[in-house]
């Protein structure tokens, strides 16, 4: 978060080692085998005549599905993938209100949500071992700010609800990211600092993401099957910079050396992108991708009003939609891009900038400009100089990590890595952070302290900067107003040995020590880790920054590789926001600097030590012959039914007399040429009224001529279409909606019109739907 104003704000590389082994297949006797029946699973061998040889295919019905054995057809021939897994993906649609609901990130007041760019979603990808199909784990990557305590108690409930087909799934394996978006309505959050700004918690905004979670994770559940997971990496270029070079520099000058490989890749952020490819075994479909790269989703600016993905929910939806119907790709295909090491990148890659007259730089230790403020200072994107609020330069980012995870996707039969190892585990605990001790390497004891944030906090980043006088960079004595100690002190005086446990962090908000009306922030914390075959996925509950998720990275794989996991050398990433959220995770020496992510990293200075040993010390949980869980540990709360609320309900929607509800104000043109925006405005209602989930307010409509009817291109899920929604009278409800259509150089001419989708309220509460429809326009 950024300041008292943006309270709460933002603003391991590797090269799989390709390992070779004899394909299976050659190992088969070329002979027609006797079937054979195992507890109670049907094995059938078939002589196949294309190319002379014998294949085995293996049928298991797991909730009446069809799976198939290691083998699979590709261009005409059979390949080996690797060990085989059960495999699902799910997507769903947990759009909460675009309206009137403060958006989750900048933590500004005065950022309240107007409409929509682009729906948001959650993409499950589940990978169960086959022979043991209690052992999975689900990945979720979700289009919000962050994983969340009391989201995850949502979801674990509704996943009960479902019945003893989903008890397999519970805290050991279900594993809750965001993407760190910070374009998505707010108030879905478990504890109390997050909800200030957004005027406490809101059921419906809670309630669309664990609904849709759970929808997702069903239709994951559903689909599995027998299938083959491929990992690879690749580089990313002009999607990241370090937003806090100043403290990354504090780090050690030989371990930085490690990283720097060139001009391009000079290891001050993270420019490998992981993804895992899911497979099916059955006809050798590819049913989604999971990808890992690190970029603050930060590319739509503080005075963007509009709820979308930002640059990772155009990635995804630009992967989704680029194939065609003759690619090896399954129809419901899902491609995730879940965060990394993000606490110190920023997509603004064209670096901060003051904007106040002096063209100059923000200044390079402390972000701040001619005034000695940070207020001026904000970082540009790609096309700041187009005033859309970063929507240009937002597309141009997540285009810029589609395109080389597609081409990476393209030749991973050449250059991927196959998951080997049949065994899939995960564990995972909570533990309380507030005095947490534990040894160092140099075998001396340390602790973690109750969870604060320091003046830093509150002078946010150039991707969101904070408010009055704070600054970055401010450790010890801080330079902010004297006036703030009081305001601090007020709130809640630290102790003389909580400064100490933080120092030299200056504590502005000890939140970890106010229980009034309820927690602030986390001090139980979850510690996850999940694995198949040599592929590790630490799931950390705050943003790592650049050097901590290499660090973290590290000690697992060499964890992993002391414990013998896997044959395979280990792979390890990081994903999140997770879980929870505890805001940063910054290295001992970053946190000496105290600029923001220092500032904001809770549990003080070996915050990062104490993740590292605790997620060390329970990683022989993930051996393949483990059969025990770690004990869960402290509870956290869940505060859904206890939470402060002021945020008012939808009263009734009026209409201007004579006007109904769906009515064109104002009408398209009879033409426009392709590549120019189209707009009609409409009589409208709240969209609060019915959030229309898995369906969409807006939609275009093209003329199928030799049928004459009407078939839609586009609807609000398309980055290029967008919803406006206005108040015109607040006493009378009324109100208006713009739909824009941004036409694509791709557009095929035609004749089109636009269609609205609304739902009124009427006095009585009642909730009719409606619909509008443009006229008619030409594209040429």
């Amino acid at each position: 978060m950024t300041s008292l104003q943006h309270l709460g704000p933002k603003a391991g590389p590797f090269e799989p080692l390709l390992t070779t082994q004899q394909p299976r297949w050659q190992r088969w006797p070329k002979a027609v085998k006797a079937l054979c029946c195992i507890a109670g699973f049907v094995f059938a061998w078939a002589v196949s005549s294309y190319l002379g040889r014998v294949y085995m295919a293996r049928f298991w019905s797991t909730e009446n599905l069809e799976n198939s054995n290691n083998a699979n057809v590709q261009g005409g021939s059979f390949q080996v993938q690797g060990s085989q897994y059960l495999l699902g993906v799910g997507k769903a649609d947990i759009t909460g209100p675009v309206v009137e609901i403060n958006m989750m990130g900048y933590a500004d007041t005065k950022q309240v949500g107007s409409g929509l760019r682009q729906r948001l979603y959650s993409r499950a990808f589940i990978v169960a071992d086959t022979e043991h199909p209690e052992d999975r784990f689900v990945y979720l990557v979700l289009d919000t700010q962050s994983g969340d305590t009391a989201i995850r108690y949502g979801i674990l409930d509704g996943l009960a609800a479902l019945g003893s087909d989903y008890a397999v799934y519970g805290q050991h394996n279900v594993a809750v990211t965001g993407t760190h978006s910070h374009s998505g309505p707010g108030a879905w959050l478990n504890y109390l600092l997050p909800q200030i700004t957004s005027k406490g918690f809101h059921k419906q905004s809670y309630q669309a993401i664990v609904d849709g979670v759970v929808l997702s994770i069903q239709r994951a559940h559903s689909s599995l099957q027998p299938g083959y997971l491929t990992v690879g990496s690749t580089k990313v270029f002009g999607a990241n910079i370090n937003r806090s070079l100043y403290a990354y520099l504090a780090n050690p000058d030989d371990e930085r050396a490690k990283y720097n490989a060139s001009t391009e890749d000079d290891g001050s952020v993270e420019k490998t992108l992981t993804l895992l490819r899911f497979q099916r075994a059955s006809d050798g479909k590819n049913t989604g991708v999971l990808t890992w790269f690190p970029t603050h989703g930060t590319s739509m600016l503080g005075n963007n009003t509009l709820i979308s993905g930002d640059n990772k929910g155009v990635a995804a939806d630009l992967f989704e939609k680029s194939f065609s119907t003759e690619d090896n790709v399954a129809g419901d295909f899902v491609a995730g891009f879940s965060q990394a090491n993000v606490g110190d990148t920023s997509p603004n890659v064209l670096g901060a900038w003051c904007e106040d007259g002096t063209g100059q730089e923000c200044s390079f230790k402390n972000s701040t400009c001619s005034d000695g403020k940070s207020q001026f200072c904000h970082a540009r994107g790609p096309f700041f100089r187009i005033k859309d609020n970063g929507a240009a330069s937002c597309f141009e980012v997540g285009k810029r990590q589609f395109e080389p995870t597609k081409a990476l996707y393209d030749s991973l039969d050449t250059k991927g890595t196959a998951v080997t190892g049949s065994s899939v585990k995960s564990f995972h605990t909570f533990q309380d952070m507030s005095n947490f001790s534990f040894p160092l390497a140099n075998r001396s004891y340390v602790h973690t302290c109750p969870a604060a944030l320091g003046y830093s906090f509150a002078a946010g980043t150039s991707d969101g900067p904070g408010a009055f006088d704070f600054t970055q960079n401010d450790p010890n004595a801080p330079n902010a107003s004297p006036v703030w100690r009081v305001v601090s002190g007020l709130i809640k005086e630290p102790s003389k040995q909580q400064k100490r446990c933080h120092y030299p962090k200056p504590i502005l908000l000890d939140v970890g020590e106010i229980s009034t009306p309820y927690l602030w922030t986390p001090n139980v914390v979850d510690i996850q880790v999940l694995r198949v075959g040599q592929l590790v996925i630490i799931v950390s509950p705050g943003e790592a920054t650049t050097m901590a998720g290499r660090r973290w990275k590290e000690a697992i794989s060499a964890g992993a590789s002391s414990l013998a996991l896997s044959e395979a050398d280990p792979v390890v990433v990081l994903g999140g926001p997770a879980n929870s959220y505890t805001h940063y995770i910054a290295t001992p020496e970053e946190y000496g600097i105290q600029r923001y992510e220092g500032a904001s990293t809770l549990y003080g200075p070996y915050t990062l030590n104490a993740y590292i040993n605790l997620t060390l010390t329970y990683l022989p949980y993930l051996s393949a012959t483990s059969k025990s869980s770690p004990a869960p540990g402290p509870s956290p709360p869940n505060n859904v039914n206890n939470s402060l609320s002021f945020i008012t309900g939808v009263i009734f929607d009026g209409k201007p007399i004579f006007k109904e509800f769906g009515q064109v104000k104002t009408d398209v043109r009879p033409s426009y040429p392709i590549g120019s925006s189209v707009s009609a405005i409409f009589h409208s209602a709240n969209p609060r009224n019915n959030l229309r989930l898995e369906q969409t307010y807006a939609a275009v409509e093209m003329l199928d001529e030799p049928s004459g009817h009407w078939i839609r291109v586009r609807d609000d899920s398309d980055w290029g279409l967008i919803f406006n929604w206005k108040r015109t009278n607040e006493i009378l409800g009324h109100s208006e909606v713009e739909i824009v259509w941004e036409t694509e150089d791709t557009t095929q001419v035609g004749q089109y019109r636009l269609r609205y989708y609304g739902d009124s309220k009427a006095v009585s509460g009642q909730i009719t739907a409606f619909e509008g429809t443009s006229g008619i326009f030409v594209l040429t």
